[in-house]
């Protein structure tokens, strides 16, 4: 279906956990469970400005203005800085945890620590990215944010991370993926940016998707016939009917809880859903380019993060990508990488092509 474009909106936070679950804990669940997930939406608002500071300022810069990778006679080094919150909104907490200290006994502390480091060593090792603004930039995590917080969010600077309560969702340092997907936000607000509604929301969504399943699946030298290709596996409490937040192979089957309520993902353009929810459903409709780019990568087989994820990594840095841009006009920029990469013939391009196609997205 053709959408219309999405007019600029500067007012999201990007949180993993989306608001409209939010609202079905507040409406489903019990008092507790009400009270914590109305807490959780009201951070969303506090935290808003942060992040819509930071698009803005990056927004209104050239591509060319960027920095890129510094060249220098030693190669660049990874620069971790963990804060301990201690159950407060304190984002300006005591570090507890740097490169060149001790390890910490706090458990959540080592794991935001690990999964800073290896999503910093894929983006390096794999794209030749130095941090997250292409110039070497300290990654700052937050932990032990407000008390039983569920979600994690990227502010804009930094990456924050909830406890979780133990009710709904666990730890959310502990995942990977959640990891990968909220610093994955940094990387589109420095490459992109792409504006957080719409259609371009939903791809602002999805690209953190798409390198947060990257960063495990290389983490784990995991090719696309093992990959689960799921966001948030480790995040969901036990009890909690569903296998994790999101799935992009299969979108529309992550969960089916009877607090979370069922997961909307479509996986095709037949059931994009319009709404004026979360910001025109960015994290609903994002289901759409990540099941194009889990077809691509299973068409071309071995891993994932080699040719498809190059042919989307590039896409994403792309002179010709707009703020404002559609799943179709995403789709194009693709398939235009890959013929400039791979050849005008390559299977690389069929592969792209009937990716879209399988999602209903005509180029």
């Amino acid at each position: 279906m053709t959408s219309l474009v999405p007019q600029p909106r500067m007012d999201a936070v990007c949180r993993l956990i989306p608001d409209h679950v939010l609202r079905n804990i507040a409406e489903r669940g019990d008092d507790e469970q009400r009270r914590m997930a109305l807490e959780a939406l009201a951070s969303s608002g506090t935290m808003r400005s942060l992040r819509v500071q930071a698009e803005a300022r990056r927004s209104v810069l050239p591509r060319s203005a960027m920095p890129e990778l510094t060249i220098s006679l030693s190669p660049p080094t990874k620069e971790r800085i963990i804060r301990d919150a201690r159950n407060t909104t304190n984002l300006r907490a005591p570090i507890v945890r740097t490169e060149a200290g001790t390890a910490s006994e706090d458990k959540t502390v080592e794991a935001a620590f690990e999964r800073l480091g290896t999503t910093w060593d894929f983006f390096f090792q794999v794209f030749a990215r130095n941090s997250i603004d292409k110039a070497g930039m300290p990654i700052e995590g937050v932990v032990h944010y407000r008390r039983n917080f569920d979600n994690a969010f990227w502010n804009g600077t930094q990456m924050v991370f909830g406890d979780g309560s133990g009710r709904l969702f666990t730890n959310l340092a502990q995942s990977l993926t959640v990891c990968g997907h909220e610093l994955s936000h940094g990387v589109v607000q420095y490459d992109g940016p792409l504006v957080y509604q719409g259609q371009s929301g939903a791809l602002n969504e999805s690209m953190a998707d798409v390198l947060g399943v990257l960063v495990e699946q290389w983490s784990l030298g995991q090719g696309v016939d093992r990959a689960d290709w799921l966001v948030g596996r480790e995040i969901l409490a036990p009890g909690v009917t569903g296998k994790a937040l999101r799935s992009l192979a299969e979108p529309g089957t992550a969960y089916d809880d009877d607090v979370l309520g069922k997961d909307p993902q479509p996986g095709h353009m037949d059931q994009y859903v319009e709404t004026d929810e979360d910001n025109g459903g960015v994290h609903i409709n994002s289901g759409i380019p990540n099941r194009a780019f889990t077809l691509a990568a299973k068409r071309l087989g071995g891993n994932a993060w080699e040719d498809a994820g190059r042919i989307w990594y590039a896409s994403l840095g792309h002179e010709r990508l707009l703020p404002t841009a559609t799943f179709r006009q995403f789709a194009r920029i693709t398939r235009y990488v890959a013929s400039t990469l791979f050849g005008t013939g390559s299977r690389q391009v069929s592969a792209v092509e009937e990716a879209w196609s399988g999602v209903g997205v005509d180029l």
